[in-house]
Parts: structure tokens; C-alpha cells; sequence
């Protein structure tokens, strides 16, 4: 009797569990239902609204070679909303076209001109060809000048050394037939030229009467008229070449100034063109131009100095042969006095 009962007892608690199980079960569902429906209506659902599943998890990437993938390069985020380019890692076709949009800039971009070189030979080489003959004519003018300015000073310290050296032959007290004997036929400077010139003249004379007879003042004259005649043919070939010296200190700041002025024109139009006032763009032409007034001065300034120097050294050469003519001129008159 007692297992029966206790068989009976077990099987009416497990149907009673069964039952408040079930109940329990179907008043959560009610009350899970009744929440919904508060929850639409508080949120604007409405009644047909309907709780949808969630969204199934994607698929776990496979896990890829990073050494397989090409190099991309890193751009900047951009946060949400600003408008600014997001970060990340661009890919080549990204990279190309960035390069690309670079590479059209800096050719649109207008080139810089090439800076100029305010060297001597710059400033020359970039003038233009009426400016550069300009300063080959003026840089020609200046050798030239100098060669003429070398030449002449060492030519006048040479005559006044010779003419000194052939006063003391002539004052030390032999005889002037002597002396002419020894000169010769082909005097080294004009004082002996001169002193040869009137001594062959009074040989001729004494020839011609068998002595130096005849009329004394024409012979005089005559012997006067033959120094002067060498004394100038002999400074005429001292001075030559002096008359370029001249001209050139006095042309070349008008050569060089025209130099000036047809570069300046050229600048202004170049000016001009480019539309362009900036210094670097006006500075060069400029200076050409200025570059030829400078040369245009470095020739005339020594020609100009060397010209009046070398001028009064043959005033004073020239001086002292009409004082040796004079004297020369005076002693040959003594020696007709005696004779007559």
C-alpha cells in the first residue's frame, strides 16, 4: 500500500509542476506581448510594427599575405561630417593620380626665368649684338691705347738718355768735323740727326766754293732751314700715333654712351613684353647697358691722362732741340765770322 501511494503522490506533484510551468510560460509570453505593444505605442511604431531578428554575423575574413598586397600610401582621416579627407591607405591607382595632378600643375605653372650673371663676361655675353660691338670696338680702343702709352714712354726715355749722351760728345771740346765723322751717314735720334742734317749742309757748301765762301746770311739761312726741317720730320715720328690717344679720350664716353642707350631701348622693350616691371627683370638689361658706358670711360680716362703727360714730355724734347739748333746755329755763325 505504501509504494502505491507514494507513486501517486510523485505523479500528481510532476503534473501540478507540468501545469504552473505551462502557466507560468504563457503569462510571460502575455506580459512580453503587452510590453511590445506599450513600447510601439511610446515610440510611434504603431501596431504593426515588429520586433525584427538581429542582423546574422558576418563571415570572418581570411586571413591575407600583407607582403602580396602593393605599397599604399597613407592619407589623413577625415571625421564624420567636416569635409575633410579621410584616412586610410590609398592604392596606387590613388598615388598615380595624385603624381599625375602634380606633374600637370608644375607644367602649367609659367617657367622662372634663369637668374643672370653679372660677371664681366655675362654682362657681354648676354647684350645684345649692336652692344657688343660696342664693346669690342671699346675694349680694341683701350689695348691699343695702352700699347701707344707704352710704346711712347718708353721711347721718350730713350731719346732723352741718347740726347744726353750725344750733348757730352758735343760739349766735351772736339772737333764737330770729328764727331760728324763718327755719327755717320744714320743718326739714332733727332738731336743727331739735326746736328748731321746741318753739318752735311755746311760740307756741301765748303765744296762747292772750295771753302765756305759766298754770301754769309744765305747759308746761315739755309743751314737754320735744314735743322728745322729735321727737327720737325724727327718729332713728327716721335709724336705719331698720339692723335689716336686724342680720339679716343674724346669719342669713346659718346661711343660707349650710344651702347648705353640702344641697351636701355632694348630693356624697355623687353620690359614691355614681359609686361614685367619687376628689379630682377629690369636689372640685367640695365646693366648691359651700363656695362658699356663703363668701358667706354676705361678707355678714355687712360687715353685722356697718357695724352697730356706725352704730350708736354715732347713739348720738352722739342724744346731742347730748338735750343741745341740754336746754339749749333750760333756756333756756326762764329766759325763763318772767323773764316771771313
Amino acid at each position: 500500500m505504501e509504494p502505491l501511494t507514494a507513486d501517486a503522490i510523485t505523479h500528481l506533484v510532476s503534473q501540478a509542476g507540468a501545469g504552473v510551468t505551462d502557466a507560468l510560460a504563457q503569462t510571460l509570453i502575455h506580459l512580453g506581448d503587452s510590453l511590445g505593444h506599450a513600447l510601439g505605442h511610446a515610440f510611434g511604431a504603431g501596431p504593426e510594427a515588429q520586433v525584427q531578428p538581429p542582423a546574422p554575423r558576418a563571415q570572418p575574413a581570411l586571413p591575407v599575405d600583407r607582403e602580396l598586397l602593393p605599397q599604399a600610401a597613407t592619407v589623413p582621416q577625415r571625421p564624420v561630417g567636416t569635409g575633410l579627407p579621410s584616412s586610410g591607405t590609398a592604392g596606387p591607382v590613388a598615388a598615380a593620380a595624385a603624381g599625375a595632378g602634380v606633374g600637370a600643375a608644375a607644367a602649367a605653372a609659367p617657367a622662372a626665368p634663369a637668374p643672370a650673371h653679372l660677371s664681366v663676361t655675362g654682362l657681354f655675353m648676354q647684350a645684345d649684338i649692336i652692344v657688343k660691338m660696342v664693346m669690342m670696338a671699346l675694349m680694341g680702343a683701350s689695348v691699343w691705347c695702352w700699347a701707344i702709352i707704352i710704346e711712347k714712354l718708353i721711347r721718350i726715355r730713350d731719346l732723352n738718355r741718347k740726347a744726353e749722351k750725344f750733348e757730352e760728345k758735343f760739349w766735351s771740346g772736339s772737333s764737330l768735323e770729328d764727331l760728324f765723322d763718327r755719327i755717320g751717314q744714320r743718326p739714332r735720334d733727332p738731336m743727331s740727326a739735326v746736328f748731321v742734317a746741318a753739318m752735311r749742309e755746311w760740307r756741301l757748301a765748303a765744296q762747292r766754293r772750295g771753302g765756305p765762301a759766298g754770301p754769309r746770311p744765305l747759308l746761315a739761312q739755309r743751314i737754320e732751314r735744314v735743322m728745322g726741317i729735321t727737327m720737325s720730320r724727327e718729332l713728327d715720328m716721335v709724336e705719331r700715333r698720339l692723335g689716336f690717344l686724342a680720339s679716343t679720350g674724346s669719342v669713346a664716353p659718346f661711343v660707349g654712351l650710344f651702347g648705353t642707350v640702344w641697351g636701355i631701348m632694348n630693356s624697355f622693350a623687353a620690359i614691355g613684353q614681359s609686361q614685367d616691371t619687376s628689379l630682377a627683370t629690369v636689372a640685367p638689361g640695365i646693366a648691359e647697358a651700363l656695362f658699356a658706358t663703363a668701358l667706354g670711360l676705361v678707355a678714355a680716362i687712360p687715353a685722356v691722362i697718357a695724352y697730356n703727360k706725352l704730350s708736354s714730355d715732347i713739348d720738352r724734347y722739342a724744346g731742347r732741340l730748338e735750343a741745341f739748333s740754336g746754339e749749333f746755329g750760333a756756333i756756326l755763325g762764329r766759325q763763318l765770322d772767323e773764316r771771313d
